[in-house]
């Protein structure tokens, strides 16, 4: 999985097509320094990397001079189903635990159980958010939020995202090394 956009790649797929809007997921305020989005598979190991790798970041933002309000956080989905067999069926979870409010509740104990998504432990996990898990089976099983995830592949198609994670610094494709150092570096040079 390469992370670097290939040299002969048209120039807008450098760019975020579909900017940040209220109806994305997101932490933080869209009028924030930096707006930082990512397209990401809640199978994949390395967006498991990236989501502590960012809550460390937002940590450390909010413990500087910088401030809470100085980094918005948007998460886009982005399954990959031919390699990850339960990712799209977690991003179905995660929008049905936020249909009842509880959306970064549910996607942060899926990214910390990666290994663990079937419908059992999904079930265990709106149990233990204590949503309404009857409606949330049926939601996932139904399919209500397919084309929600639907527009978020779509967005990112659109913007050049082939595999996940994809991250996008203030509309800007970010290329550079997936380490904290590295990826704190490009967010505070983007607040400037």
């Amino acid at each position: 999985m390469s992370n670097v956009i290939p040299d002969d790649a048209p120039s807008e797929h450098n760019q975020l097509v579909v900017p940040p809007s209220e109806q994305d997921h997101r932490q933080g305020s869209l009028n924030a320094r930096v707006v930082l989005v990512e397209y990401g598979d809640y199978q994949c190991s390395q967006c498991g990397e990236l989501y502590t790798s960012v809550k460390a970041i937002q940590r450390q933002l909010e413990a500087t001079l910088y401030g809470r309000d100085s980094l918005c956080f948007v998460f886009r989905h982005f399954p990959q189903p031919q390699i990850h067999p339960q990712a799209q069926k977690a991003a179905a979870a995660t929008e049905a635990a936020g249909a009842q409010g509880q959306f970064w509740q549910m996607y942060e104990i899926l990214l910390e159980h990666q290994q663990a998504l079937e419908n059992g432990y999904l079930a265990e996990y709106a149990d233990r958010l204590g949503l309404n898990v009857p409606q949330f089976l049926r939601d996932i099983a139904r399919g209500t939020y397919l084309d929600r995830i639907n527009q978020d592949i779509e967005s990112g198609i659109r913007s050049g995202v082939t595999d996940a994670p994809a991250l996008f610094i203030n509309n800007i494709r970010y290329t550079g090394r997936w380490t904290i150092t590295e990826l704190m570096t490009a967010i505070v040079a983007a607040s400037h």
